[in-house]
């Protein structure tokens, strides 16, 4: 509780001087006072609007964090293990990891069109690459003592990568996780930004409020994907701390 009562009052002080500037009138009248935009979110809230918007974006989001994650992390795994996976995957990882995700979404925008389709592909892509780095590393920071050990023991080649090297990569694999799940909200807004068919999802909010001047409206659903992307990353460390129960330490909030 005390943590957490630390962790808050840098927050707060920043709203109440904000809410003050604004209220003497030293802020420019387009930058809302904290309180309009708590109203204008609560009311987004009893109206079912934000409910609404952020399914449709959690939905993108976690259905292109799931495809991306999924296969990050078994082709990272396997390229630790396995030469050949190796010599193919890393240097096609290294040569397109530097290239801008987003660059990519006119291409499939001419591909899927403007729907869910192209988002969580973008979105897919975008996460696969910090969940392949960080599998293939885990994997190679692999201590060899403990795989010698296993298989000195009669572990078979299956048991000694399910007992062994899984356990040892997992801290690695659930921090490129965290890394994912930030990008996976970054590019669910960009992607939505740009163009929607449904007019719907956080991002498009913030657009449709952009446009009308409704700055209040704005940070508010800003504030709400801040809201859904900080209550995901607390159920992912709880998860991480659930799973590396014999790291106590490691992703401690």
């Amino acid at each position: 509780m005390r943590r957490a009562a630390e962790g808050l009052a840098i927050p707060v002080a920043v709203l109440a001087v904000w809410e003050a500037l604004s209220a003497t009138g030293v802020l420019p009248r387009y930058v809302s006072r904290p309180s309009a935009v708590g109203a204008e979110l609560s009311q987004l809230v009893g109206s079912g609007d934000v409910v609404q918007h952020a399914a449709v974006s959690l939905y993108r989001s976690m259905a292109g964090l799931a495809i991306g994650a999924l296969s990050g992390v078994v082709l990272g795994l396997l390229s630790g293990s396995i030469r050949a996976f190796a010599v193919f995957f890393d240097p096609l990882v290294s040569f397109t990891n530097p290239v801008p995700k987003i660059a990519i979404l006119p291409v499939l925008i001419v591909w899927f069109g403007i729907t869910d389709t192209s988002k969580i592909v973008l979105i897919a892509i975008t996460t696969f690459y910090p969940c392949f780095i960080a599998a293939y590393a885990g994997v190679r920071q692999v201590q060899p003592a403990w795989i010698w050990a296993a298989r000195n023991m009669g572990a078979r080649a299956d048991q000694v990568f399910r007992k062994v090297i899984v356990p040892a990569a997992s801290p690695h694999i659930l921090g490129g996780l965290r890394i994912a799940l930030a990008l996976a909200f970054i590019l669910m807004f960009a992607s939505e930004a740009i163009g929607t068919a449904h007019r719907a999802g956080l991002g498009y909010l913030v657009i449709f409020a952009e446009s009308g001047g409704r700055h209040d409206l704005m940070l508010a659903a800003i504030t709400a994907i801040g809201l859904l992307g900080f209550a995901a990353d607390r159920l992912l460390l709880l998860v991480a701390r659930r799973v590396l129960r014999w790291q106590p330490e490691v992703f401690r909030a």
